[in-house]
């Protein structure tokens, strides 16, 4: 297994990736907190360069690489966002970008890593699909693959979210994080750990793609089958990385269904004013089915992107 990120692998993070990403904004809203019954603070990394907080883990790894390293580019396999991510920080560098990515990944996320400069693969919408066609760009091009979430890097990158929220709202009780492979998760626990440690970690996971809440029911990782959720960027399995992480810091993993993604979404988007996507509205759904649990506490979530495809808006179905 790599070596554990720390509290100051995400600060030399924090400043090696200054100059190319947004430090984004933590919203409020008195009507959704009043809905909840809790003090809602939203980190908005749906504001931050690609629209999602992707671009930090992203940005770390490419500008961790010495010249040699990043001479034949970049490569990694996504569903979308850690794609656009990795061809925007190949950009910001001036190399390659090489991106294999499920042919039924929305529309919005394939036009935004074309966008960036990416060179694109498609692939069948499987795991194995998806790393059988990395290895044999990567064997053909040279390319340096940076993994979507099992990667040092990526993790100290993805982990200046909450860094920062930290600094905005210094009192948090609870700082819950989306859940899919995990880096998102390890980062946030990692920094909020790192600075304080008495502040409960959560991990927020569709019902339907809930790998990460088995996995840490059973003690061991359990790779999703056939996941079923419109949260698309939370469809994939932990690492053993991710997963020790979390096993370690995150205090619980709690699951929501399908219409409640669908009900936090709406929430934010129509009270809030602000465009994310399904898998952002995953932290929100967990307050909103489980106000009980948290009555009265001062809570940050992590909006993690906000690349919706607006051609397929879920409650319009």
């Amino acid at each position: 297994m790599q070596p554990i990120p720390s509290i100051e692998s995400i600060r030399e993070a924090a400043v090696r990736i200054k100059p190319y990403v947004h430090r984004t904004p933590v919203f409020t809203s008195v009507i959704v907190n009043g809905i909840c019954g809790a003090e809602l603070f939203f980190k908005a990394e749906n504001m931050q360069k690609v629209g999602a907080f992707k671009a930090r883990g992203a940005v770390n790894a490419v500008f961790s690489l010495s010249e040699k390293e990043v001479s034949y580019g970049v490569a990694t396999h996504s569903s979308g966002n850690h794609a656009a991510a990795l061809a925007y920080a190949a950009q910001c560098r001036g190399v390659k970008a090489y991106v294999v990515m499920p042919e039924n990944a929305p529309a919005v996320k394939k036009a935004a890593v074309a966008g960036y400069g990416a060179e694109i693969t498609y692939c069948a919408p499987t795991q194995q699909a998806r790393e059988e066609a990395l290895d044999n760009l990567v064997r053909h091009t040279g390319a340096v693959f940076i993994h979507p979430y099992d990667n040092f890097n990526v993790i100290s990158g993805q982990g200046t979210a909450a860094l920062e929220l930290m600094d905005q709202v210094p009192d948090l009780d609870t700082v819950l994080a989306p859940v899919g492979g995990g880096g998102l998760l390890s980062g946030t626990a990692l920094a909020v750990f790192g600075l304080n440690p008495a502040v409960d970690i959560i991990g927020a996971e569709p019902l339907e793609a809930d790998d990460a809440f088995r996995s840490l029911q059973a003690g061991k990782i359990i790779p999703v089958e056939k996941p079923n959720t419109i949260a698309d960027g939370l469809r994939t399995s932990l690492s053993e990385l991710t997963f020790h992480i979390i096993n370690t810091h995150v205090a619980a993993i709690k699951t929501v269904d399908e219409s409640a993604i669908i009900e936090a979404m709406r929430l934010i988007w129509e009270r809030m004013k602000i465009v994310v996507e399904p898998s952002a509205a995953v932290t929100l759904a967990v307050l909103l089915t489980r106000r009980e649990e948290l009555q009265g506490f001062k809570i940050g979530l992590i909006l993690s992107g906000g690349n919706a495809d607006l051609d397929n808006l879920p409650w319009r179905k």
